[in-house]
């Protein structure tokens, strides 16, 4: 592919990831059940560290955006941006018929004293408490790792490691969403090979 191409996909990929985030959002505020709480020993053990949401905003999606420079050609751009939309259409599925909130207790944890609990607010002003359950962004991590594992090999899987990580220590998450996720993003990467 030229440079030229490179540019267009990336720019469409932005687009692609703006406009996805629409779809997140609408299901936020359209569920077709009472949104559920869990209520986890464990989850509760697990310390509020705002640093983390560096990790959990900055790392995110320059790693997705990385995608593009392993496309060899056209088709495969369309796969891969297919594949996204499956996992889009599962994640959703979820949100809607079990939409998962966490308590409104930790977000409470956040007193917005330092540049991360401030950062963390900014992201929580428009990311509300439900739509947990898988973690979307462990499901994208996990995706976005296996499309670009055989070029960048097994380190690749640091990117969901971290990014699930940085959802339990920012309290966006309970444990639980984070292995749902992953297997989430499994099922879309089979997509993908199927098509491919």
């Amino acid at each position: 592919m030229s440079p030229i191409d490179y540019i267009i996909n990336l720019i469409l990929s932005g687009i692609l990831i703006v406009g996805v985030y629409q779809f997140y959002f609408f299901t936020q505020r359209h569920t077709i059940r009472k949104v559920k709480e869990f209520h986890s020993p464990i989850d509760e053990k697990i310390p509020f560290w705002p640093v983390w949401s560096w990790v959990y905003s900055f790392l995110y999606y320059p790693a997705i955006l990385y995608i593009n420079w392993i496309v060899t050609d056209h088709r495969q751009f369309i796969m891969i941006v297919f594949s996204y939309i499956v996992l889009l259409v599962m994640q959703m599925t979820f949100f809607m018929l079990y939409p998962v909130s966490t308590p409104a207790h930790w977000r409470t944890m956040n007193t917005g004293k330092s540049p991360s609990e401030r950062f963390l607010l900014y992201v929580q002003k428009f990311d509300d408490s439900s739509n947990c359950f898988p973690s979307m962004h462990v499901s994208v991590a996990t995706l976005t790792a296996l499309l670009a594992l055989s070029t960048l090999g097994p380190w690749v899987f640091m990117f969901p490691l971290l990014i699930a990580i940085s959802c339990m220590f920012t309290k966006q998450h309970y444990l639980i969403d984070l292995p749902a996720g992953a297997v989430l993003g499994w099922v879309a990467f089979q997509v993908y090979c199927a098509v491919m």
